[in-house]
């Protein structure tokens, strides 16, 4: 009975010390951007604010065969160019290799 409380408290000791992941989406940007591979892929719907400015992309890709759809905000440079977020537009986006489904419109 003493070694199944201890391995139980061990667990919650284990469980203290284990590094906590903060999602910081301007850091994955900033990191797709730079280490990223580059891929082709295609707006396939967009979201806009109440004047019509467009804020979010839907877009899809395809890595070795395999077909994948992501979102994301525009930031501010790339809210400029709304022309270039139209459903249909062909857009540059690049991606973890080692997870295809990380993502980012450039």
């Amino acid at each position: 009975m003493g070694s199944r409380n201890s391995g139980y408290i061990s667990m919650g000791i284990f469980g203290f010390f284990r590094r906590k992941d903060v999602f910081d989406e301007d850091a994955r940007r900033a990191r797709l951007l730079r280490n990223g591979r580059i891929a082709e892929g295609t707006i396939f719907d967009i979201n806009t604010d109440e004047a019509g400015a467009v804020t979010h992309v839907f877009f899809r890709y395809s890595i070795s065969g395999v077909d994948y759809e992501a979102s994301q905000a525009l930031d501010g440079a790339q809210a400029q160019r709304p022309a270039d977020y139209v459903p249909g537009a062909r857009v540059v986006i690049r991606y973890d290799p080692r997870q295809p489904g990380n993502s980012v419109v450039v």
